[in-house]
């Protein structure tokens, strides 16, 4: 765990506010930044539990602080922050601690060598995959994902039930894969994880300056190198680089460069190959802007897909819509149609300018938890 002290910034930081709020040690707003009030929080914490009160969030303060990490609090996965790589790996940990039914692996790496988790749930022979935050200002998605993960975890453990359906019935007869974060790197520099000095946030400024009319940090999409790792797939992946060049996106950048070739990010290509080893029945790709479901590539009517398209659209209220030509190629959803002929969904969730304000998380988790339960049994 990351040591945290006066001056530090950033989710790891809305994280520990976040805890010591609901303990009653912390009264102020959850801002990401370890001032005054963090630090006298802190300090309460530790004298309360036998620490050296130093203000200084190290290991003997978060092991004290781990059993609410852990879920003595209720639930593990925030839904009130900001969401990083870190916390995702925290939660997992804390999910298979709880929950050790649950599979979680890496699909592979990204740029900064940072792991790509998947989460593996259930073992029944249909097969389905739920992806999220491809683009990184769209990190939303990564807690719908995970609030979902850890909602059914909840509901088969104490044989219950997930929007109406026993998620023991659906344990037993539908495996589903989860990758709730697929742009790790990028999700990090948006959400604050990078300190404003480092080379990494150096680096990716750098590159956003020649797009001086995208607003940096919270205008990128891209992966680190500055790829949009969902125009990365052989799916009409040159007509996706004449759209964009002629668009001005010529070089690496925030949004909409293709890269210099199909499949050449490490976060695209893990995706590939993951789902070249599964016999996925159906896949989401979660996104987030304009509560809208795409179901189409091109010319192809995979069987079912438009009535499960519209059973989705019926439990949500998006509406189910063709892509826009400009942005209708070279994406996941597309390459996995084209590929499989089978049902794949990108679905934008929320609405507004991204990165979508965390306050619509309620909204967007109820009008997405059919979705995610239908998935599985359709």
């Amino acid at each position: 765990m990351k040591t945290l002290k006066v001056g530090c910034t950033g989710p790891m930081v809305e994280f520990l506010q976040n805890i010591l709020q609901k303990l009653g040690y912390y009264n102020g707003k959850i801002d990401g930044i370890y001032g005054k009030n963090t630090y006298n929080a802190v300090l309460f914490f530790q004298r309360n539990f036998r620490l050296i009160p130093d203000g200084i969030v190290g290991n003997n303060t978060w092991n004290s602080l781990s059993p609410y990490i852990n879920g003595a609090l209720g639930f593990i996965v925030p839904t009130n922050i900001s969401y990083s790589s870190s916390i995702l790996e925290i939660n997992l940990n804390s999910l298979k601690r709880l929950y050790p039914f649950i599979e979680i692996g890496s699909i592979g790496k990204s740029v900064l060598g940072k792991n790509i988790p998947y989460i593996k749930i259930g073992r029944g022979e249909k097969e389905i995959f739920y992806s999220a935050s491809y683009h990184a200002n769209e990190w939303i998605t990564s807690v719908v994902l995970m609030k979902f993960l850890e909602d059914y975890c909840y509901t088969y453990k104490n044989n219950l039930t997930i929007f109406n359906y026993s998620a023991r019935q659906i344990f037993e007869t539908t495996t589903i894969y989860i990758v709730p974060m697929v742009n790790p790197d990028g999700v990090d520099l948006v959400t604050g994880d990078f300190a404003k000095n480092s080379d990494i946030y150096n680096y990716a400024k750098q590159i956003s300056n020649y797009y001086p009319q995208i607003p940096f940090t919270s205008g990128w999409k891209a992966n680190i190198r500055g790829v949009d790792l969902n125009l990365q797939f052989p799916a009409g992946w040159q007509m996706a680089k004449s759209i964009k060049y002629s668009q001005g996106y010529i070089r690496p950048a925030p949004r909409d460069f293709v890269g210099f070739g199909p499949l050449t990010e490490p976060e695209s290509l893990a995706v590939y190959n993951f789902t070249l080893q599964h016999n996925f029945r159906l896949i989401l790709a979660y996104h987030s802007q304009g509560k809208t479901i795409y179901w189409q590539y091109q010319n192809y009517n995979p069987k079912d897909s438009l009535e499960i398209g519209e059973q989705f659209s019926y439990v949500s209220g998006y509406t189910l819509e063709e892509t826009p030509y400009n942005s209708s190629f070279a994406g996941y959803k597309d390459w996995f149609i084209q590929n499989y002929n089978r049902p794949g969904y990108t679905i934008e969730v929320g609405d507004g300018e991204n990165p979508l304000p965390i306050s619509q998380f309620n909204e967007i988790y109820n009008d997405n938890i059919g979705i995610l339960t239908l998935g599985s049994i359709l």
